[in-house]
């Protein structure tokens, strides 16, 4: 019987092994390419769902790990940083940073590491949810993890 799961889905797997987090990849019947879908389809809070959106900051890719619940403020971030600017990176940057595709981004399973900020108010759920390299693959972990899965420093990002 072939892999269920999509290639860049058991990349995520392999990684979320690799770190001992026991989280099993679900795949959704429907996209959850943006946080409401994913928290429609899993019947949780939108602040759960752990978006994974991929930035460009002085010359290099910035995820930031950020509750469904909040839009990221870039320049207040960049001041936070200590960087010069944070901007949306392209679907281009997106795809070499990450090997994945905006609606699917996880936050692990990249070809090299990313420079991860993860959003501290993640930290008030105690299951969140997060992409798992497709926008029909998601898992779950906790904040924790998070932080230890990314080596993400934590920070405001609103």
């Amino acid at each position: 019987m072939p892999d269920p799961l999509p290639t860049r889905a058991r990349l995520v797997e392999a990684a979320l092994r690799d770190a001992g987090i026991p989280g099993e990849i679900v795949v959704l019947p429907d996209s959850a390419a943006t946080a409401p879908l994913a928290a429609a389809a899993l019947g949780v809070e939108v602040g759960a769902i752990a978006n994974s959106l991929v930035f460009w900051s002085d010359d290099e890719p910035l995820l930031v790990m950020t509750s469904g619940a909040h839009r990221v403020d870039t320049k207040a971030l960049a001041h936070r940083l200590g960087r010069q600017k944070i901007q949306r990176a392209t679907p281009d940057q997106v795809r070499d940073a990450t090997g994945q595709t905006i609606g699917g981004v996880a936050p692990t399973g990249h070809p090299a590491p990313v420079t991860t900020v993860v959003d501290r108010d993640l930290a008030s759920y105690d299951q969140i949810w997060a992409a798992a390299g497709t926008p029909h693959t998601v898992f779950p972990l906790t904040f924790a993890e998070l932080v230890h899965l990314t080596r993400g420093t934590v920070e405001r990002v609103d």
